[in-house]
């Protein structure tokens, strides 16, 4: 989106108040890393913190960039939300109603206690890349009450067209085939596309890995990054592609950072895995679930108990104040 609009989503989600000038975001570049497994994957608490390590932000700049959005001032705490693998258009006995279940993870953003600064969908949003499908989950979106919606795309919205629907419709202002980065509050953030020119795993491609060299070569060592993925930037579980080939690349450019938080849908699961100044979170799903790495033939939907259904499915809140060294991960069930 550098250079081009202040938001991505084509719409902002507004409620009744109407969106907050005060938190409009400006662009900038960015990225971020990944790729291992080993063993220490940590099962995250549902409805409990994790906390991410991140270092003393530096604060924003004033200006903008190009064409791009107001600058953000943010006095308070940042708070936004990450939903994910809503797969709008999906029909299986694994969930009959994914249209009813995301609309109950909606209600649940309202119900927070709090108005999100942005709420990121981190893909696959619809199931079969259809344009009603499209049309309906942007229509849903807007019935949250936050300031901004942001997208990436998940090889579910890719299918057949290399993502051209997913473009026209949430690809305003982005850049290549759909990245682009922001901040505000002091945190830099860029949203990746790693569900295009898919063998077997994510893919980056070298135009999207320059686009991270540049953005990052302006930012002070002791900014915070947050990173947004659909397929996981660490070697999660790559026999069933729960990974990114050339994700490494980038890793080197990341190092000099204090600290990098990488969030990441796909797996429709809660997963959280540190290395070095990196911490990676997968997100759970809004629809089915997905069996842990290894415990089936293939990572298939799986039809569980109704009561089951709910406590696998949920939403994650994030917050993060000016001059703390943490960030704050909050996965809520919707049961």
């Amino acid at each position: 989106m550098t250079g081009h609009h202040d938001r991505h989503d084509g719409a902002p989600a507004d409620d009744a108040t109407g969106p907050d000038p005060e938190h409009g975001m400006t662009r900038r570049q960015l990225m971020r890393h990944a790729g291992w497994f080993g063993g220490a994957v940590v099962l995250t608490v549902a409805g409990g913190e994790v906390l991410s390590h991140v270092a003393s932000s530096r604060d924003t700049d004033a200006g903008t960039d190009t064409a791009a959005a107001a600058a953000v001032v943010g006095g308070g705490p940042l708070r936004f939300v990450q939903v994910s693998d809503s797969h709008i258009g999906f029909q299986g006995p694994a969930n009959t109603n994914v249209v009813g279940s995301f609309a109950e993870a909606i209600r649940q953003v309202n119900s927070l206690g709090f108005r999100p600064d942005f709420v990121m969908h981190s893909g696959d949003l619809t199931h079969l890349s259809t344009a009603g499908q499209f049309d309906q989950v942007k229509q849903m979106m807007t019935g949250m009450r936050t300031d901004r919606v942001f997208t990436v795309p998940g090889e579910h919205d890719s299918i057949g067209d290399a993502g051209r629907a997913y473009r026209r419709t949430f690809g305003t202002g982005t850049l290549g085939e759909g990245w682009y980065s922001f901040d505000t509050h002091g945190v830099h953030f860029i949203a990746l596309v790693n569900t295009l020119s898919l063998e077997k795993l994510g893919h980056l491609g070298t135009e999207q890995i320059d686009f991270v060299r540049k953005d990052l070569a302006g930012l002070s060592s002791d900014t915070p990054v947050v990173v947004f993925s659909h397929i996981p930037l660490f070697a999660m579980y790559p026999k069933w592609g729960w990974s990114t080939d050339d994700a490494l690349k980038v890793i080197a450019l990341l190092r000099r950072f204090s600290s990098v938080t990488c969030l990441n849908g796909h797996v429709h699961q809660l997963f959280t895995k540190t290395e070095g100044n990196i911490t990676f979170h997968s997100a759970t799903t809004t629809a089915y679930p997905l069996p842990r790495p290894g415990r089936a033939p293939a990572p298939t939907p799986q039809v569980v108990p109704a009561r089951q259904l709910k406590e696998a499915l949920g939403i994650r809140s994030v917050g993060y104040r000016r001059g703390d060294r943490e960030l704050a991960v909050k996965d809520q069930r919707l049961a």
